[in-house]
């Protein structure tokens, strides 16, 4: 069985497109789990809309008074949200605005029956927000790679391009405290287990635009000390989590 994360919050512009692209993919027994974060616009309508019973929708209205220091706070406690809710024994994370290749199902599972991994981070090709292709490879403009200290100091986990083990899921959950995105954080856990597949193939086109909820763009305008803590914050709750266990 399949699960497919999505974290929703005012996407009525592109949710109904990157639905239709994930939905044709699935089987009858798979499903969709959305986390809404407090939609004020037309996305959970457009979500009721497809009435399909494999599609569920999990409220979890952010406190608009929150301050938080970093943008993918609220974007992380969404998603978590989804996959404390996700059935599947394989999980998929999917963003509300991108849009799945076809075929990315079956590549993704034929690389985990062949592969003894727990995650697999797979390419995309990067477009605009009219669906024009402006990179063929994030992979290649990012210089993605694997390993656990490399991945501190570059971070390679783009969330709408992971799948992974309910393993994996079971270790990671429930995450920290502390401001670590979901994506590097269940990125880092298998990569601690020397767990991960990296393919080269692009799967999804991966929307880029000023409202994007990828933890990534939460990062990008830190200063140098903001980005040292941030690291820093990342490593000591990654090997707390893995040596001390919870």
């Amino acid at each position: 069985m399949i699960s497919v994360c999505i974290a929703t919050y005012n996407g009525e512009k592109y949710i109904r497109p990157q639905i239709e692209s994930i939905i044709v993919q699935l089987d009858l027994e798979d499903e969709i789990v959305i986390s809404d974060d407090g939609s004020t616009d037309d996305t959970l309508n457009i979500i009721a809309s497809f009435a399909d019973d494999r599609i569920k929708v999990f409220d979890h209205s952010r406190d608009k008074k929150q301050k938080v220091k970093y943008s993918f706070e609220h974007v992380t406690r969404n998603f978590e949200n989804a996959l404390r809710h996700a059935k599947g024994d394989l999980i998929f994370l999917s963003d509300q605005d991108d849009i799945w290749c076809q075929g990315k199902v079956r590549t993704v599972k034929q690389l985990f029956e062949k592969n003894d991994c727990l995650l697999i981070l797979h390419d995309c090709s990067v477009i605009d927000v009219d669906e024009t292709v402006i990179n063929e490879s994030y992979f290649a403009a990012n210089r993605s790679h694997k390993g656990f200290i490399r991945n501190i100091l570059n971070n390679a986990y783009l969330g709408c391009c992971m799948a992974f083990r309910r393993e994996l899921l079971d270790e990671a959950l429930p995450l920290p405290e502390a401001p670590v995105p979901h994506d590097i954080w269940l990125g880092l856990i298998a990569e601690w287990h020397k767990a991960v597949r990296l393919c080269s193939i692009p799967l999804i086109l991966y929307r880029r635009h000023g409202a994007n909820t990828s933890s990534a763009a939460g990062k990008s305008r830190l200063s140098f000390t903001d980005r040292i803590s941030y690291r820093l914050t990342l490593l000591s709750n990654v090997l707390r989590r893995l040596l001390i266990k919870k």
